[in-house]
């Protein structure tokens, strides 16, 4: 039977997908310099094994055959994401990806020497040939799946998202953060000169911080039976479900930095931990692209992990793993004095929760024009520069490594994969308030550290149903509307301005 055949496939591309992880995960935690060229040869060989065997002639028989064929509910889901994926890996010529390889390989080497000097020159003429492969390889994507180019793209990250749907509520979010901020400012303002913020002085040792968030991490429902905590320059979630694999870094002169890290990836981990085992090996059993999975690392990090809920049951664990001397006599408002800042800036990846949404939406509205041709990659730092005035009154011009040089996804052609930062956040506070209707004493539990409520909960409106939905169809399944900016907006007013 053509299923058993996919089946099969499944399984073998999960095994060495499961190899490449490691392998990924292995260089960025403990792989010595030296070993670098061996390593990009060996995962240069698994990802062209792993290509070829999804893309076999045979595969498109079998997956005609399998339409066909009487299966169950799951069944047909799995065949209909193995569909979708297999149209997503064919549509693209041999000859194009190397080109794009080569094209993006060069952008990112540019991009790393010529950032530090702000030479957007420079690095312009290799950034116009990614847009012209970036757009070529959305006009393939758009004839192989019947939709618009940049929505073909946004569809690689989060399937069903369109820009119809998402770009209204960017829309209403950009006004009312635009308004918001500027308040939120002047009331942080107020309570700073009524309550100058603590400073929570260390040094904290590096081998008390890891225990904090190991415990954090148990408590919050972490596996470590199949996952453990590493330290990595950059910290991620990696492995695979049954093997999950995190990492922070650690600055002994602030503890709230790598533990606010290891939060965030655990949200992450507890997505992959918490997928239906017996899918594994079907693209079927997936999380469901990357705003769920931002959603659930936000959960943990922004809706609970800032929370005074939170703090609540999280400050005793201060002063039991940092020890009594540190933690002395910090309260619940010195925590959040510092985990509740914002500040306007021009780096995303250092923005707070509350202008974090509009360095996106800047980057959501620019790269349609780039996808489209409407703008010229030589007019981004202009655009760039009139886009961060509008919503946060700041400045780029000639500071291009601040501006659009800042970030490495347009170097590396990932072009339709910043909405998902955005609609992860407001997904998270949707979430939230869903949860709350289900839970009415939620706040209890985060109050005394019982978060099993909060997984089972999560475990039965997203987890288990892994990729059997849309993005769009998976929230308003998991919450009973569509994507809603209303509940983040409620969140932020609530947290910053106490309405």
């Amino acid at each position: 039977m053509s299923f058993d055949r996919l089946d099969e496939l499944g399984r073998r591309l999960e095994a060495l997908e499961h190899a490449q992880a490691m392998l990924g995960v292995d260089e960025a935690v403990m792989m010595p310099t030296g070993g670098g060229e061996k390593r990009a040869e060996s995962m240069s060989v698994l990802a062209g094994m792993v290509h070829e065997m999804a893309t076999a002639p045979e595969v498109a028989d079998w997956l005609a055959e399998a339409e066909g064929q009487d299966l169950g509910a799951i069944q047909q889901r799995a065949v209909a994401e193995f569909r979708r994926v297999h149209t997503n890996m064919t549509c693209l010529s041999g000859d194009f990806v190397r080109r794009q390889v080569k094209a993006r390989m060069r952008a990112e080497q540019l991009w790393r020497e010529m950032r530090p000097r702000s030479d957007w020159a420079g690095f312009l003429p290799a950034f116009e040939q990614v847009v012209a492969l970036a757009r070529e390889e959305a006009r393939m994507r758009a004839e192989a799946t019947g939709l618009a180019p940049y929505d073909a793209m946004m569809d690689q990250y989060d399937p069903g998202n369109r820009v119809a749907d998402i770009a209204p509520v960017f829309a209403r979010l950009s006004a009312f953060l635009t308004d918001f901020v500027p308040e939120a400012l002047e009331a942080q303002a107020r309570r700073d000169s009524a309550r100058p913020k603590r400073k929570l002085a260390g040094p904290f040792p590096i081998d008390r911080q890891k225990a904090l968030g190991m415990a954090m991490m148990e408590a919050l429902g972490f596996d470590f039976a199949h996952g453990r905590l590493d330290v990595s320059h950059h910290p991620f979630c990696g492995g695979v479900p049954s093997d999950v694999r995190m990492t922070t870094r650690y600055d002994t002169a602030d503890f709230l930095s790598a533990l606010m890290g290891t939060l965030h990836e655990t949200g992450h981990a507890l997505y992959e931990q918490g997928l239906p085992a017996e899918w594994s090996h079907w693209p079927v059993g997936r999380a469901r692209g990357m705003a769920f999975h931002e959603s659930q690392s936000l959960f943990v990090e922004m809706q609970l992990a800032r929370s005074p809920e939170f703090w609540a049951w999280g400050l005793p664990l201060l002063g039991e793993h940092l020890g009594p001397e540190a933690v002395s006599d910090w309260t619940v408002e010195d925590i959040l004095g510092h985990v509740h800042r914002i500040e306007r800036g021009l780096i995303r990846v250092d923005a707070d929760e509350a202008t974090y949404p509009l360095h996106i939406i800047l980057r959501f509205e620019l790269e349609q024009g780039l996808i489209d041709g409407t703008l010229a990659p030589a007019d981004i730092p202009e655009a760039w520069d009139a886009g961060m005035r509008a919503s946060l009154g700041l400045s780029t011009r000639d500071d291009p490594a601040n501006g659009p040089m800042q970030d490495v996804h347009w170097p590396s052609g990932a072009f339709g994969y910043f909405p998902s930062y955005t609609q992860g956040a407001l997904i998270a506070a949707q979430l939230r308030a869903a949860m709350a209707r289900d839970i009415p004493d939620l706040d209890d539990h985060v109050r005394e550290g019982r978060f099993v409520s909060l997984n089972d909960w999560r475990r039965e409106k997203i987890w288990s149903l892994a990729s059997t939905l849309s993005t769009p169809d998976l929230l308003v399944a998991a919450t009973g509307e569509p994507l809603n900016p209303g509940y983040f907006e409620d969140h932020l007013k609530a947290r910053y301005l106490g309405a």
